[in-house]
């Protein structure tokens, strides 16, 4: 009599889950750098931005603290563009393809894939800086020492938080197209109101106000505090912690109503 032995499949619950994360990093990598433009685009606005607005002002590129806070402000609209467009636009485009309702209804449950999308913006985030970067060394009189670099690294992306959450938000929320109108209409104008663009010491003082509510404010003045030591204001943090939290309860809400309509 002869015996077979038979091998089982490994089940979801037996694969290592940061295995799965990191097949799904190198798998959402590799669809992004297949597309160059999604590369490119998201470094050449901020460094043109910097080339053409901040270094033709010598009183400004000439002045360490204020053409680092220029790189500051830029650096951190770079990564909040990043962060709104990956996760917006990105998932809004992913839960149009046939394979997306298949991935999702895997055992191994949404967290990997999430996970892995995180990083993977992290990483084109951190990329679109280097253009900024460069310029700022080659053409203003931006400094910082390797630890005020790293501190402005990490906390830039600490702050980017908010932003991938909502950009989760909206790409669980909206069509492909929908999404796209909607992180523009956002984007800009928190860019504008956090100083991103503009100073904010030149801002009036209700405009001010406003703008120590939002959280490109709190986090470019976090930035700069890592990256000059002039202090934020008193409640960057709390600010930036409240949206973070308003935003998270808002993307589990759109993830949950995303299934709920197409999984039932």
């Amino acid at each position: 009599m002869s015996t077979t032995t038979t091998t089982a499949a490994p089940s979801a619950t037996t694969v290592n889950p940061a295995r799965l994360t990191w097949l799904h990093l190198r798998y959402q990598f590799v669809e992004t750098v297949r597309i160059p433009m999604a590369v490119l685009g998201n470094a050449l606005f901020p460094a043109l931005a910097m080339f053409f607005f901040v270094v033709p002002q010598t009183d400004v590129a000439q002045n360490p603290e204020w053409a680092t806070m220029a790189v500051a402000g830029l650096s951190f609209f770079a990564v909040c563009s990043a962060s709104l467009f990956t996760y917006g636009l990105g998932v809004a485009e992913d839960r149009q393809l046939p394979f997306d309702p298949y991935v999702r209804s895997l055992p191994a449950g949404p967290g990997p894939r999430m996970v892995a999308r995180v990083l993977n913006g992290a990483i084109f985030a951190l990329f679109g800086l280097v253009p900024l970067i460069v310029i700022a060394w080659l053409f203003t009189a931006a400094s910082a020492t390797l630890l005020q670099v790293l501190a402005g690294v990490g906390i830039i992306l600490v702050c980017s938080a908010p932003f991938v959450l909502l950009g989760m938000a909206i790409g669980y929320s909206l069509t492909a197209k929908a999404a796209l109108a909607v992180v523009q209409v956002v984007l800009f104008p928190l860019a504008f109101a956090g100083g991103l663009f503009l100073p904010p010491m030149m801002f009036p003082s209700w405009l001010d106000a406003i703008s120590q509510a939002t959280p490109t404010r709190a986090g470019r003045d976090l930035l700069v505090q890592a990256l000059t030591g002039e202090p934020a204001y008193a409640l960057a943090w709390p600010v930036l912690l409240g949206w973070t939290v308003v935003f998270a309860a808002l993307a589990a809400w759109a993830y949950r109503r995303d299934e709920g309509r197409r999984f039932r």
